[in-house]
């Protein structure tokens, strides 16, 4: 490559390599890449929408770090796409304990078939003041908007005007399609006077628009503006929405072509601009036609009027503009707001250099649920258990096959009397500790063949002999006999004591056997619950792309790689420790044998 090349090459990437290493400001340790699309489609005419309030619906499927903010997100601060830029913003609602935010930004310009658009959320600074502005999130031509706050008090005018109604009689619902909404029952209305601001003004033209869901076929008005005569509305007739304009002439009808779906939201917006009427319907333009416009300047009414139809169902953000808005801001309006909210595209957090960057882990474990915890937290334990009980009984079994490996020497080196070999400290100690002999030989090592199990068969073996014999004359020259049913309740007394120390041998061993079946199902419970809470988070927030479901997911998951965590290990171990224990029987066993058949020699 020559120079020419290399600088040619330099001055294409240092706009992506300054871009990569700009951010805003050292305080704030964290940004949130968000991009827009308007149209999904190349064939889609599309054009460039300015000062649109987009709607963020940020949750635990695409934001992993409500903990790194302040309570009440004061510390957030959204740029423009050169960084540099500060937008207008405000939260509708931001609840860190459930994860989800209802972030309302006025994008300056979404261009049309691309995703060139971008703004950055900082956030992750504990000393940043509040700076959301509630009324700089809309513009000057932005004379209404209703969001209907928490659910609790009176519907207020969020934009500088201040056009608050006057009377409201809708239930104030607080789970609606964004934050809380309004219900009606078919007699509920809400009015807002006529002021300066709130009118058609014929060179200016007007927008109105609101989110509704209908349960049924009815006929109701969804808004209007009405002045002596005159109106401009949205109604419902049957399933199909209908703009209404009557300007002092023949009045005008723009009617849906096709039916909508009940029991779902819709966006419905109606344009009076450049001599025509305009119904849009989910940000599509459902009809338009011709119409003379006058002034209007009288009251806006939701859900009815005194001598309309009211409406029966719910309806959220209701916006008015003093000028006709254009299709595509109206486009963008509808999908950014909405459940599928397709218009916003979620990028990944960023992290100032130096602050230390986020492992994957960490992501995880901040998006994971406290039934997830939960669970991790038991498997943890039994993982400590299962581990616990793995080296104490590696190392008791080591002190037993060490300990039998030198009295079976002993033991074989015998040529005269089977019972020479009894040890009165040891036997002390067995006789002491009988119903638990090998937890005994565990913690009391120090007689001479320490956790020797055969030499506790053993010792129970010369016992039992002893008991048959010392009662017996004998004579130097001649050997003591044992009759064929005393050999028998000697193996007898040998088999019961190999049974208790098979049982003390594989004591605790059943914790072993819980971990390995118990773990997997414990860690599948816990990724089935993260996943259901997942889902439901981003069914309530709205927002379903790859970037909100990954996360939660991923971490969900996290349960069953804990459940796997507990049950691998101590599979290994109990195949392992397990093969040890029969090792150990299959040595007694022989071992009964053995003594059993010399005693049967040497007395019979």
């Amino acid at each position: 490559m020559n120079s020419r090349s290399t600088i040619l090459l330099a001055l294409v990437l240092l706009p992506a390599i300054a871009s990569a290493a700009s951010w805003w400001n050292n305080d704030w340790k964290y940004r949130k890449e968000v991009s827009f699309e308007l149209s999904p489609a190349a064939a889609d005419v599309a054009g460039t929408p300015l000062d649109v309030p987009v709607l963020i619906r940020l949750s635990l499927g695409n934001f992993s770090y409500f903990n790194d903010t302040k309570p009440d997100g004061a510390d957030f601060r959204v740029l423009a796409a050169d960084d540099k830029t500060p937008l207008k913003f405000h939260f509708e609602k931001y609840d860190p304990q459930n994860q989800i935010a209802l972030l309302w930004v006025r994008v300056p310009q979404i261009t049309g078939g691309s995703k060139t658009d971008k703004i950055y959320a900082y956030y992750g600074n504990t000393e940043a003041p509040l700076a959301a502005d509630v009324a700089g999130t809309y513009d000057s031509s932005q004379v209404l908007v209703l969001s209907f706050g928490d659910g609790t008090g009176a519907p207020a005018d969020l934009t500088a005007y201040k056009n608050n109604p006057s009377a409201s009689t809708a239930v104030l619902t607080p789970a609606s399609l964004i934050g809380a909404g309004a219900k009606f029952a078919g007699k509920e209305s809400i009015s807002v006077p006529a002021t300066a601001s709130l009118r058609l003004l014929p060179n200016q033209g007007l927008t109105a628009s609101s989110w509704v869901r209908v349960e049924q076929a009815q006929k109701a008005v969804v808004f209007a503006l009405t002045d002596q005569g005159k109106q401009l509305a949205i109604a419902v007739e049957g399933t199909k929405f209908v703009a209404r304009g009557a300007m002092g002439g023949a009045p005008v009808t723009v009617t849906q072509a096709g039916a909508f779906s009940l029991n779902q939201w819709h966006h419905v917006a109606i344009t009076a601009g450049a001599n025509k009427l305009t119904l849009y319907v989910d940000g599509v333009a459902a009809g338009s036609a011709p119409l003379a416009l006058a002034e209007i300047g009288g009251n806006f009414t939701v859900g009815g009027a005194n001598d309309a139809n009211f409406l029966a169902g719910d309806v959220d953000e209701v916006e008015v503009s003093k000028v006709a808005r254009s299709a595509d801001w109206i486009k963008a309006s509808a999908r950014g707001q909405g459940m599928d909210a397709n218009l916003v595209v979620y990028g990944a957090d960023g992290q100032r250099e130096g602050s230390g960057q986020s492992s994957y882990f960490v992501t995880i474990a901040k998006n994971l649920t406290v039934d997830g915890w939960v669970v991790i937290g038991i498997c943890m334990a039994m993982l400590v258990v299962a581990l616990i009980i793995m080296v104490v009984k590696a190392i008791f079994l080591s002190r037993v096959e060490r300990a039998n490996s030198k009295f079976l020497r002993e033991f074989r080196r015998l040529s005269g009397d089977a019972a020479s070999l009894e040890d009165p400290e040891a036997a002390q100690s067995v006789d002491l500790e009988d119903d638990k002999p090998t937890m005994a030989s565990l913690s009391n090592d120090h007689t001479k063949y320490g956790a020797s199990t055969l030499y506790r068969l053993y010792h129970h073996g010369v016992r039992e002999l002893n008991k048959r014999v010392s009662g017996q004359t004998v004579s130097a020259q001649r050997v003591q006999v044992l009759s064929s049913q005393s050999i028998d309740a000697i193996r007898a007394a040998m088999d019961a004591s190999m049974t208790r120390l098979q049982q003390s041998l594989s004591s605790q061993m059943v914790l072993l056997t819980i971990a390995i079946s118990g773990g997997p199902f414990l860690g599948l419970l816990g990724t089935v619950i993260g996943v259901m809470i997942t889902f439901a988070a981003i069914a309530l927030s709205g927002d379903v792309n790859v970037n909100a479901i990954a996360p939660g997911t991923a971490a969900a998951l996290a349960a069953t790689v804990a459940g796997l965590s507990v049950a691998i290990p101590a599979l290994f171990g109990y195949n392992w420790l397990n093969s040890r224990i029969k090792s150990i029987s299959a040595d007694n066993r022989v071992f009964v044998d053995e003594f059993v058949t010399r005693v049967a020699e040497q007395y019979s």
